[in-house]
């Protein structure tokens, strides 16, 4: 004798598939495409400049505390792991190799701040470019891991994203609203 599935058992196996197939999907999440990726640190760039722009240049040197980075100096920090991290995924020649940014006194004024650390972004975002689906699977070395070029861009992006979250707390110390966050 045959058994049919009443609606509701049959929408019940339906719901189990869905939650099991979500589960699955957020268990196993497929890494950015380039263009996403690309488009991602096109986001970030004009994220960060808006940063850029909040902080007046008398605050360029503001530390929270003496301990801490100034905020000009974050932001070379961040500008110098983007050009370090796209350099070394890459294979592109770093134009700051050896050199770092946040000792260099020709980058404290705001705009030839702004100037570099923008081009951090460009410079990353033309090593994705430049770099094919195939090479993004490749692996490579950086910090004494293995892992993809593709996961150095992503971890490349975590970097980034940390040191201007950070720059908040200069912001607001320094009694100007940050900038709203941009997610799309």
């Amino acid at each position: 004798m045959r058994r049919i599935l009443s609606p509701f058992n049959l929408m019940l196996i339906l719901v189990c598939f869905l939650i099991n197939t979500a589960a699955s999907i957020a268990a196993n999440p497929q890494p950015p495409t380039k263009s996403q990726m690309a488009a991602d640190w096109q986001r970030a760039k004009a994220y960060t400049k808006e940063y850029l722009d909040a902080m007046p240049e008398e605050g360029l040197g503001f530390k929270p505390t003496p301990e801490m980075r100034s905020f000009a100096e974050q932001m070379l920090h961040l500008a110098n792991a983007n050009f370090m991290f796209a350099a070394t995924a890459s294979g592109k020649a770093n134009p700051y190799q050896g050199k770092n940014l946040e000792k260099l006194p020709e980058y404290r004024t705001k705009a030839a701040l702004a100037k570099v650390v923008l081009e951090s972004y460009d410079f990353v975002t033309d090593a994705i470019n430049g770099t094919t689906d195939a090479q993004l699977n490749e692996n490579m070395k950086l910090f004494n891991q293995e892992l993809s070029k593709g996961l150095a861009y992503e971890k490349a992006f975590e970097h980034q994203t940390h040191h201007r979250g950070q720059t908040t707390v200069y912001i607001r110390l320094k009694g100007i609203k940050p900038p709203n966050e941009k997610l799309f």
